[in-house]
């Protein structure tokens, strides 16, 4: 087991428990009730906050900010917690929020990369391999699918899901869900659907043809949302299809409506 590697200007609570192989740079507070493991790194002036579970190999960046209270003002001081799984790179002054009612918690996958000043807050759900640019921030009770990719400056309001390799434009805004595989734009809008990630991810033509599809269907076809949904449901039965409705089912916000001037997925 190897030792870690602490700065003498750190602060660490005789409470927090470190695994093997810490680095923890100058100036950072690790508070009591933390847990960090084993290949972790905390930079210069990261904060990890009481009752925030870490995993391992991950990367906590300059003046990063984790396990803080939630920005809620019906918080009263409830035993809530921060949980990050393994790999994840978390960049200069990022913030995430601990849950905010009795006994929740804000919850952060594998291998996610989360740019400089993303915000996670309160009870937010971030699945794998999710891909998070600096600024972006997301609201309470927000979930961000695997594979996800939000472009910088990008608003998430409470609640509102991104679907599994959904891609959002730099400065997009929703306050509805994007289904799996669409590109959100501007507010509330998709416009096509994400070809190279899908692509990038190994997904075959007949799969990516598929979504492209369920995506006309949708959203460029003389049926409403009910119609589109039961017409794919009979002639589309691929998983990714299967995927796109049942997230669209289970929405209780709604989808973002389609850019009705864009053909970039016209063939």
């Amino acid at each position: 087991m190897q030792a870690s590697l602490i700065h003498p200007s750190a602060h660490i609570d005789p409470k927090a428990q470190l695994g093997s192989n810490v680095r923890v740079g100058p100036g950072a507070v690790i508070e009591a009730g933390a847990v960090i493991g084993n290949d972790t790194e905390i930079r210069a002036h990261a904060v990890i906050s009481g009752n925030t579970h870490i995993g391992s190999g991950n990367q906590i960046g300059y003046g990063a900010i984790i396990g803080a209270e939630p920005q809620d003002l019906g918080y009263k001081g409830a035993a809530t917690r921060v949980v990050i799984g393994d790999n994840n790179v978390f960049r200069e002054y990022t913030t995430v929020h601990r849950g905010t009612k009795e006994g929740t918690e804000t919850v952060i996958g594998n291998n996610n990369f989360l740019m400089t000043g993303a915000h996670v807050a309160h009870n937010c759900r971030v699945g794998n391999h999710v891909i998070i640019v600096n600024n972006v921030l997301l609201a309470g009770y927000v979930e961000v699918q695997d594979r996800a990719f939000l472009g910088g400056g990008s608003v998430i309001h409470q609640f509102c899901r991104i679907g599994e390799l959904a891609i959002m434009r730099g400065l997009t805004r929703v306050s509805k869900d994007v289904p799996p595989y669409f590109m959100a734009v501007d507010t509330n809008i998709v416009s096509g659907i994400n070809r190279i990630g899908l692509k990038r991810a190994g997904y075959s033509p007949e799969a990516r043809r598929a979504v492209v599809n369920a995506y006309k269907a949708i959203h460029r076809s003389n049926l409403n949302l009910t119609q589109a949904l039961a017409k794919l449901e009979e002639t589309e039965t691929t998983p990714e299809v299967r995927k796109i409705i049942d997230f669209i089912r289970s929405s209780r916000r709604g989808i973002c409506a389609a850019d009705v001037h864009d053909t970039s997925d016209d063939e």
